[in-house]
């Protein structure tokens, strides 16, 4: 259970804290130290806390239908090694004052580059996968860093990673029948019943249109409370993170209209099903 996988992750050694640059001014230090443990900036006309949010949302996304989201599908690029559900990002909620001090390098991640490659793709010919999950640290990451267990780019891509593990939705849809096709659309009740046992009730299957005003399969986001465990109450439409550069919004699929669940295509991934 994710509950007793969860202490490990948040036992790790200090020495894997990112270490500020040289340069960090002694103001900066002092927000990092502030925001790092979550502390109460009394300086604040409103007195928030620096770690506000209280809700995630951990995003995968369906290369198949990833060039369909985008405003121009000929960026898009599959790698041939990808053949899976991958991690769009992990996504506090309603974060605000997010520290704007932490910088994120390669060798932070260096040790996770081929799992990240694997599970974490830039899906963009436009952008290298570092670029990819750098923005996504600068971001959110950041938001989500005043949680101990995810307070380093290393801690905070090594849950993103033990909870793409922990979701495999490909393995859950397959065992219930359900494959990528061209031919057949899908029921969203038929889909929330198999994903709800695991991913909690308040899961959201997210489509786009195709030029054939299909609806596709795009997206599944899943909510998390504080300490990750599934669910969470959240308002979707008030803190839902911007959607990436070149990228339409995805929309929850319809309930009374079926959506295609597209197979990748690496040859022409713009165009899966003609």
């Amino acid at each position: 259970m994710w509950s007793s996988v969860l202490p490990l992750l948040v036992a790790v050694s200090p020495a894997l804290l990112l270490q500020l640059p040289d340069y960090t001014s002694t103001q900066e230090e002092g927000l990092w130290q502030d925001y790092k443990h979550g502390r109460h900036d009394a300086e604040l006309p409103d007195k928030k806390h620096f770690c506000s949010w209280k809700c995630l949302l951990f995003t995968l996304q369906w290369p198949g239908a990833f060039c369909q989201s985008l405003d121009e599908e000929t960026l898009c690029t599959i790698p041939p090694s990808i053949n899976n559900w991958t991690i769009h990002g992990l996504w506090p909620l309603k974060a605000w004052r997010c520290c704007k001090c932490w910088p994120m390098f390669e060798s932070d991640v260096q040790e996770l580059d081929a799992e990240l490659k694997d599970h974490w793709p830039s899906l963009l010919r436009t952008q290298p996968s570092f670029h990819f999950w750098r923005q996504e640290w600068e971001k959110h990451g950041v938001c989500a860093a005043c949680v101990e267990g995810m307070n380093s780019p290393l801690r905070y891509f090594q849950i993103c990673l033990k909870l793409r593990g922990q979701f495999d939705i490909q393995r859950l849809l397959e065992d219930a029948g359900i494959t990528p096709s061209c031919q057949r659309p899908y029921k969203l009740v038929e889909v929330h019943q198999v994903l709800a046992p695991h991913l909690g009730d308040k899961h959201e299957i997210q489509c786009v249109t195709d030029e054939k005003d299909r609806e596709v399969w795009f997206q599944v986001k899943i909510p998390l409370s504080h300490n990750l465990t599934v669910g969470c109450d959240h308002d979707v439409d008030d803190g839902n993170p911007a959607p990436p550069r070149n990228s339409s919004h995805g929309h929850p699929c319809p309930p009374q209209v079926p959506f295609y669940y597209f197979p990748i295509d690496h040859q022409d991934p713009q165009r899966p099903c003609g």
